[in-house]
């Protein structure tokens, strides 16, 4: 009877799911390449330049670096000129931004070693 019931916690604890999303969310494995999509017009390029913002604002899973990585991923959505709104989903790592054309996008991180600046098809930053 130990035994099934050891057998037992030891299957419902390896079907427990890992809460941590980030490194499954920032995996490029399978899709398009970043480069790729940001070649299909500025505003694609824009998303990409802000994923890879997101990502390389990544410090860590604590609370406030969770914060931290937001404020500057938002900041630099800012800074992209068809960029309207921008919304940090409080509960996981992804932005929602709108752009001039309307089109609503949610944004996850590109952690892809590439700059956001080196995005290709990139326009100029607002100032």
């Amino acid at each position: 009877m130990r035994r099934l019931l050891g057998c037992l916690a030891a299957v419902a604890l390896a079907g427990c799911p890992t809460y941590d999303r980030y490194d499954k969310l920032a995996d490029q494995k399978g899709m398009l390449t970043a480069d790729q999509f940001a070649s299909y017009g500025p505003e694609q390029a824009q998303k990409i330049a802000i994923g890879r913002a997101l990502a390389q604002a990544y410090d860590g899973k604590s609370a406030p670096d969770f914060a931290a990585q937001m404020g500057v991923a938002v900041a630099f959505a800012k800074t992209m000129p068809d960029v309207v709104s921008v919304t940090a989903d409080t509960l996981a790592y992804f932005l929602t931004v709108q752009f001039k054309s309307g089109w609503h996008t949610a944004v996850l991180p590109i952690a892809d070693g590439k700059a956001p600046q080196d995005t290709p098809g990139l326009p100029k930053a607002a100032s």
